[in-house]
């Protein structure tokens, strides 16, 4: 249910609305290169800030029972940011930014206790299958709350908001404004199920040295301890880097999609009308990748999720009118929750249990680090070339990569190494 609950924040703030609201209404007066610029810059920033805090609190949530207060925390600063998005004036891109950071912060922040969580839910033989169903429910609840938000936006007059010729900018922009509200209700309110039945897993011993540290030094002594360990689970480490790779291609058409459709043209009714199809069709393919991997494996199902995306890429060069946006949109849809379910799970196969604070703490630095490179990349290719079609084709790289590192991980042995040092 927590994938339910934060998927609302990534579809409106992150994909969909936010995008389009900032650079119509809270960047008037920028260009359509700064807006993208400063908009990519700003989620750079946010993913480098959680990429350097997940392994230090990760480290310190495996030792003291704190996971779900830890995940409560960041909640709270996200839902705090998204509803303050209301009182965004026109033209406040400083402040807009500044929301839209720590939105991310929060969001990306409550990822690590939450999958943190998932090897202490799930057994070694359905892992996979609670990984992708997880992410099938958030693309149920991500999809609702979507077309909840689109009914403000596309249909004011139907819900007695000010609507028609000659209302002022900032009426205009109320239903957007709203949606953001109604987005801050929705992650809250769903997030609680987790808070009332999933128990907080028991905490790591600590040695006598460490105790008398205290928990913050023991955690950076764990920590460090934790990345030389990563030698032993050599395969989950493969997996990590080769994570970091393709991830950044991924969460970089995520993030840009609608930037790009806005650059190029594309009318804003049928982006966000693409985010929704991304939503509806994820919910089946996300199951269906789930049951793919029960009978090829979770390494060979994200090679197929891979091979799409390499053609996606291409799709999106390429891309010229609405129908191209939708067919992207579907494709998306298709590959891109199974994918990075999978990759969770997978992970979370090959490392020891009472250690998956820190493992999954160092799984987000390379997720984040992996957000960071592929805007980066978009942001910079955009300033040399005064384009996003070249920026967009880059990112074809980031697949054939880091599908290549994939193929170097041995998922039986990294799974038989940790389950040995899990003492059983």
């Amino acid at each position: 249910m927590y994938d339910w609950a934060n998927s609302a924040m990534i579809v409106v703030v992150v994909t969909a609305i936010f995008p389009i609201f900032f650079a119509s209404y809270a960047g008037v007066g920028l260009s359509a290169a700064q807006v993208q610029f400063r908009f990519s810059a700003t989620t750079t920033i946010a993913l480098t800030i959680i990429a350097v805090l997940s392994p230090i609190l990760g480290t310190v949530a495996d030792h003291v029972p704190i996971k779900k207060r830890l995940l409560g925390a960041f909640l709270s600063v996200g839902v705090t940011a998204i509803a303050l998005m209301f009182f965004i004036p026109q033209g406040g891109w400083l402040f807009a930014l500044a929301l839209f950071l720590l939105a991310n912060i929060g969001a990306n922040g409550s990822f690590v206790f939450y999958d943190a969580l998932l090897p202490h839910v799930a057994g070694n033989e359905e892992i996979d299958r609670v990984s992708t169903a997880g992410y099938a429910l958030g693309y149920v609840g991500g999809g609702l709350l979507l077309l909840l938000a689109l009914l403000l936006v596309l249909y004011p007059a139907a819900v007695g908001l000010p609507a028609g010729e000659g209302i002022s900018a900032r009426a205009a922009s109320l239903p957007a404004r709203l949606s953001f509200v109604l987005t801050a209700v929705w992650w809250i309110v769903f997030a609680v199920p987790l808070f009332r039945r999933v128990p907080e897993p028991m905490a790591k011993a600590l040695s006598e040295a460490e105790r008398a540290q205290g928990s913050m030094r023991a955690a950076f002594g764990r920590l460090a301890v934790t990345v030389r360990e990563l030698r032993k689970f050599r395969n989950a480490f493969l997996l990590l880097v080769a994570f970091l790779v393709y991830n950044d291609g991924i969460g970089t058409i995520i993030r840009m999609a609608t930037l790009y459709g806005e650059s190029i043209g594309i009318d804003r009714t049928v982006m966000i009308g693409a985010v929704v199809l991304v939503q509806f069709v994820g919910i089946p393919f996300a199951f269906l990748f789930g049951q793919l991997a029960g009978r090829v494996g979770a390494k060979s199902s994200i090679f197929v999720g891979l091979a799409a995306y390499v053609g996606i890429t291409f799709v999106g060069y390429f891309m010229t009118t609405a129908t191209h946006f939708l067919v992207l949109a579907a494709l998306v849809g298709m590959v891109q929750g199974g994918t990075q379910a999978l990759s969770r799970s997978l992970f979370g196969s090959m490392i020891p249990r009472h250690s998956s604070g820190e493992f999954f703490g160092l799984f987000a630095v390379f997720e984040k680090f992996a957000g960071i490179f592929g805007p980066g990349v978009f942001a910079v290719m955009i300033a040399l070339t005064g384009s996003s079609r070249g920026a967009i084709l880059s990112i074809v790289v980031f697949f054939v990569v880091g599908a290549l590192l994939l193929t170097l991980v041995d998922v039986a042995e990294g799974q038989r190494i940790a389950r040995e040092a899990e003492g059983g």
